[in-house]
This record gives structure tokens, sequence and C-alpha cells, in this order.
């Protein structure tokens, strides 16, 4: 059946990150409502954020499209040419290989919540803007950006 059972679908709470980079997402909620209606090719996640967090390093995709539609709430889109106020009923798309690190921070008093919609393109590396990480889809593990895996990576 194609509808979707959101209260059945697990809720993943933070990032994953190496330690050192994971406690400004480490409140960021996500569930995979895409991945539970078993699409393959792109995938759709509820995010909820809650105040002080941010949905994840600033980063950028090298063969992945990314789009956000915000639902409810107020977040700052914080990329390489500043910060834009997102509202409910706002959305921001971020080109593949473009280059432009993004994330989006949650100054606000209450929770955030909105949907982020991407392919899953196996070639993937995800590189982040302002830390020395990068994940592959090839397998998800976190590295340097020369290539030396984190620890428990």
């Amino acid at each position: 059946m194609p509808r979707i059972d959101r209260a059945a679908v697990p809720v993943l709470r933070g990032t994953g990150y190496p330690a050192e980079f994971d406690a400004r997402s480490a409140g960021r909620l996500r569930q995979r409502l895409g991945e539970a209606g078993g699409l393959v090719d792109f995938g759709v996640n509820l995010m909820r954020l809650p105040p002080g967090q941010w949905s994840s390093q600033r980063h950028w995709h090298s063969h992945e499209d990314e789009f956000v539609y915000v639902l409810s709430g107020e977040l700052v889109l914080v990329e390489e040419g500043g910060e834009t106020p997102l509202r409910a009923g706002d959305c921001a798309a971020f080109p593949k290989a473009s280059g432009n690190g993004h994330h989006l921070v949650n100054r606000s008093a209450a929770e955030a919540v909105y949907l982020e919609v991407g392919s899953r393109h196996p070639d993937d590396l995800t590189t982040c803007s302002d830390v020395d990480m990068q994940s592959a889809n090839a397998d998800g593990r976190f590295r340097h950006k020369d290539g030396r895996p984190y620890p428990g990576g």
C-alpha cells in the first residue's frame, strides 16, 4: 500500500558524525519516509530541528541534488554567500557539484520541521566546507579530506 504510516517510521537522532563534529546536530531528528515507502532513486526525510541545533555540518554533494521545504518554524540557511531566513512555505534547492556548502540552523525558540529531498547517487561524495570531513555514499564512512578514516569509521 502506498500510504506510509509515519508513526511506524523509526526516528533517528543525530548524524553519526565523528564525535568532534556531532554536538551541533545531536538533537536533530530524521524520519526516512522515502525509504519507508520503498523508494531507492531518491530520499525524502521528515526532519525536526530543535532550537539551537544545526541540520548538519555545512556541506555540498558531488553527485546529488538536494531540496528542502520548510513546513513549520524558522530556520537560517547558511551558505557561501551568507545567510537567508527560511520560514514555513519557503524552500531551497542545492544543485550537485556546486561547491556551495550549506546547512540549516535553528536560531528560534521553537522546533522547526522541514522536508529534505535528495537523489541517492551511489558515487556521491559529501564534502564539508568548514571542517576536515567527507563521506561517500559507497560506504557511508566519514573520512578526513585526505582519505584517512576517522577512528571507528
